[in-house]
């Protein structure tokens, strides 16, 4: 028997996938824990979180299956990406790491765009500085924790220090790499120019590789602690999306990934880097060898209607509230939804960002509000499509949904109508874990290539196809687009009263 194993240290819990050479999933196990909020907006983490998780998971999941540890033949490493690890020069970690969702670089982004001039840092790494990446981090200890920053030698990513903690090599996987800010995206490897115009030492970076290509091997002690056996390889994998979108087929141009969770993401790959030129959309290497993605990010996706939700109707499931809005025109009577809870990246970067319901009138019921939740997620998540049409990314074919939010299908009938464009599910639901193990398996050789390992194992289970709603919605989205740069004063206006 063969199998291989796939490792996502997530920001709540580490997952390991146990999964066969025929793409079956034989075994999950999660060992979870938390994370530290030091101050308000910051968010930390002990990198040994991860790597006890590993350790607890991956036993977890080999007792569970019953399986022979010789016979994994490779391990896959996926995880949250953008997080700052810190070691000194015998490996031991310096400081708490640094997340994905820590606010605190805010100066610092503007430190990095005065360094290089914002064109410039867009056009070689294909994204803006915003908070949440790496680089704006490093820059934060430099200035101020000058005593840490001193004894750096090595920066890592999550997914990485467990990589270290297995072979006891440092190495980072492209995907990962581009979603530091210090990438050139186009040449796929660390750009000197940026790291030179923000005074870190080259040696710190580790040599980066291919998702499908083997990084190190499993060592004694690795073994031991995890269970697995001396000498297993294990390879480059990727961050969380680009992994997920393995998972469950994104790996060609035209078919779109969509994840429908708390927040959303919409993921594209492309055959060359595309760069949207103002830096709204993310353009990061993909976790599959010589491709690249797009990909925009809604913080309040399916997060807005569990708001709401919580909110309006606490006693009722997810299921009766949706079921009413079946009788409701699209359009919600001219009722339209803002779903900027949390602020919005995609396609607005603004923190002081708000929701709001525009055209209440006295003839509208709950289940109008509910379908204009609906319908106000669908029309944010297709800003993201807008902008990757107007990058240069056509032909879109078929969006794959993923995430809670996929369950329901009206919500996948709104989103069919709005987008004009097919909606899918698959049969795979683990995500970034098993795109990982599927990354493992092309890397021994079990697939000939990521793209034919996706087409082997990944199977649509659900089409969704757009109706006639969809000509009311053309009407509707150029309204909901008009409402951000009209309350925007408002917003920040109120965020001043507010503080």
């Amino acid at each position: 028997m063969t199998y291989f194993l796939g490792i996502d240290s997530s920001t709540t819990a580490t997952k390991s996938l146990l999964m066969g050479a025929d793409g079956e999933v034989l075994g999950v196990a999660s060992s979870e824990y938390t994370y530290e909020t030091p101050r308000a907006m910051w968010t930390e983490q002990h990198p040994d979180l991860w790597w006890q998780g590993t350790i607890a998971s991956v036993r977890q999941v080999l007792s569970q299956a019953r399986v022979n540890p010789a016979d994994v033949k490779g391990v896959g490493l996926t995880g949250q990406m953008h997080g700052l690890v810190l070691l000194d020069g015998d490996g031991e970690v310096l400081r708490p790491a640094i997340l994905w969702n820590d606010q605190r670089t805010a100066a610092e982004c503007d430190e990095i765009r005065e360094r290089l001039g914002k064109e410039q840092l867009i056009q070689i790494t294909g994204n803006d500085a915003l908070t949440g990446f790496t680089a704006p981090k490093i820059l934060w200890v430099k200035n101020n924790e000058p005593q840490i920053f001193a004894q750096v030698k090595h920066i890592l990513l999550p997914k990485d220090y467990v990589r270290f903690k297995l072979t006891g090599e440092y190495a980072m996987d492209k995907a990962g790499g581009a979603g530091t800010l210090l990438f050139d995206v186009r040449a796929r490897d660390w750009s000197r120019t940026v790291v030179d115009a923000l005074g870190i030492d080259p040696a710190w970076l580790p040599p980066t590789f291919e998702g499908t290509a083997v990084t190190g091997r499993v060592t004694p002690q690795a073994a031991e602690a995890t269970g697995l056996k001396i000498g297993t390889p294990v390879m480059g994998g990727g961050g969380d999306q680009s992994a997920a979108a393995v998972g469950t087929g994104a790996v060609v141009e035209g078919i779109v990934s969509l994840s429908l969770g708390t927040s959303g993401v919409v993921f594209a790959s492309a055959d060359r880097p595309i760069i949207e030129p103002e830096g709204r959309l993310h353009a990061f290497c993909h976790a599959v060898p010589g491709k690249w993605h797009l990909m925009g990010v809604m913080l309040s996706a399916a997060g807005s209607l569990r708001w709401y939700r919580d909110t309006i109707a606490p006693d009722a499931d997810f299921d009766t509230l949706v079921e009413p809005t079946a009788s409701i025109q699209p359009g919600s009577d001219g009722l339209l939804f803002l779903p900027y809870l949390t602020g919005e990246r995609t396609p607005h970067p603004d923190p002081l960002a708000r929701g709001a319901f525009v055209g209440l009138t006295v003839r509208h019921t709950r289940p109008h509000l509910t379908r204009a939740v609906l319908e106000g997620v669908a029309f944010g998540l297709r800003d993201g499509f807008e902008l990757m049409k107007g990058a240069g990314l056509a032909g879109i074919t078929q969006v794959r949904i993923t995430g809670g939010g996929a369950k329901s299908s009206i919500w996948q009938q709104i989103l069919a109508d709005v987008f004009q464009v097919e909606l899918a599910t698959v049969n795979t639901t683990e995500g970034a874990a098993y795109g990982a193990a599927l990354l493992a398996a092309t890397g021994t050789g079990i697939f000939p290539n990521v793209t034919s390992a996706c087409a082997a194992v990944i199977q649509l289970t659900g089409r969704t196809t757009p109706g006639p709603a969809s000509a009311t919605y053309q009407k509707m989205y150029p309204l909901y687009r008009e409402l951000y740069p009209v309350l925007r004063p408002s917003f920040n206006a109120v965020a001043r009263v507010a503080t």
